[in-house]
């Protein structure tokens, strides 16, 4: 499943659905809204955009590279769009191989790959404003 999704993402689902006899790994890669009080402001929640069609697309290629880089018999990628509150899950990244090493990589690979080339913006809120974040290296957010 390669997916932007605007409900909350069941990384249990994935998980099962990843099992497999000939996969002795499943590694999962779960990003999560968390509350950054180093600052002046803290994070209240996470608002996701992306531009669907394209998004969808390219999380289906980054599985396609993975296949053609790595031993794994599953990967899925599913992202969130809307308000993320913290805690939830924002990005989950699930890969199944017969051994550690290729799951833990692809997963690396495939959350670096999405900040390169999949269109999702993030919009931090705090109590007092927000910032746009830009998900894609060289773009900028919407509006």
């Amino acid at each position: 499943m390669f997916a932007v999704v605007e409900k909350k993402i069941d990384v249990g689902a994935m998980i099962e659905d990843a099992s497999r006899p000939d996969c002795g790994a499943i590694c999962t890669f779960v990003g999560t809204t968390r509350v950054d009080e180093s600052g002046e402001n803290s994070v209240e929640y996470l608002e996701y955009e992306a531009y669907r069609p394209m998004a969808d697309r390219k999380l289906e290629e980054i599985g396609a590279e993975i296949r053609g880089r790595w031993d794994v018999g599953y990967v899925s990628i599913v992202h969130r769009i809307g308000r993320v509150d913290p805690g939830e899950a924002s990005v989950a990244i699930v890969v199944a191989s017969p051994r550690r090493g290729p799951a833990f990589e692809a997963s690396r690979y495939a959350i670096e790959r999405i900040k390169e080339v999949v269109p999702i913006w993030k919009r931090e809120v705090w109590s007092d404003g927000y910032v746009w974040v830009g998900s894609q290296v060289g773009t900028r957010p919407p509006g």
